[in-house]
């Protein structure tokens, strides 16, 4: 079984689009900024035997606002730029019910399954309140980047950081053994 970590795409790997105090994801390629530090960050976890999985919410598709292969191209470019290869979305909005969409951890217990990562062994590392529920909820550690959005904060436990730079330091540093709890 391997170790993961499993990230949160819009303001994890590339700045989200704030509009009144909350975050939104890109619609196009162009509008895609990626935050500082990511790359260097990426392959620092690689190199300590991480497994990486981007696990993304990405309701505009089922609120008519985003055809689903947009979402598929900006993957895709972020999967280029930072040497990506798996990544798990939900389109579906909160009606939907489903059990992929953040809060609920399907996509990472889907990811643990595909990928043969052990959750306990593993993170997650998001800006929103539904990314450290769902890290809970499927036995992860979590990591909180916290902008300040003007939205529900999480529940703990996590812990909270500024960038996934600090995140990955920090699991780095204190979890990188084979076993670490």
């Amino acid at each position: 079984m391997r170790k993961g970590i499993f990230l949160d795409r819009d303001g994890v790997l590339n700045e989200s689009l704030i509009i009144e105090g909350l975050p939104y994801p890109p619609k196009v390629v162009s509008e895609v900024v990626i935050c500082k530090h990511v790359k260097e960050s990426l392959d620092q976890a690689r190199n300590n035997g991480f497994e990486l999985v981007v696990v993304s919410n990405q309701p505009d598709v089922a609120r008519g606002k985003l055809k689903s292969e947009q979402v598929q191209v900006i993957n895709e470019h972020l999967a280029q730029e930072l040497n990506l290869k798996h990544f798990y979305t939900c389109f579906h909005d909160d009606p939907d019910n489903c059990e992929c969409r953040k809060p609920k951890p399907g996509l990472l217990l889907q990811a643990a399954r595909d990928l043969r990562i052990d959750l306990n062994q593993s993170f997650m590392i998001g800006d929103r309140w539904r990314d450290v529920e769902a890290g809970n909820k499927a036995g992860c550690i979590s990591y909180f980047i916290d902008y300040n959005y003007e939205e529900a904060r999480p529940i703990e436990p996590y812990f909270s950081v500024s960038s996934l730079q600090e995140a990955i330091e920090h699991i780095v540093r204190n979890y990188s053994d084979p076993i670490y709890r």
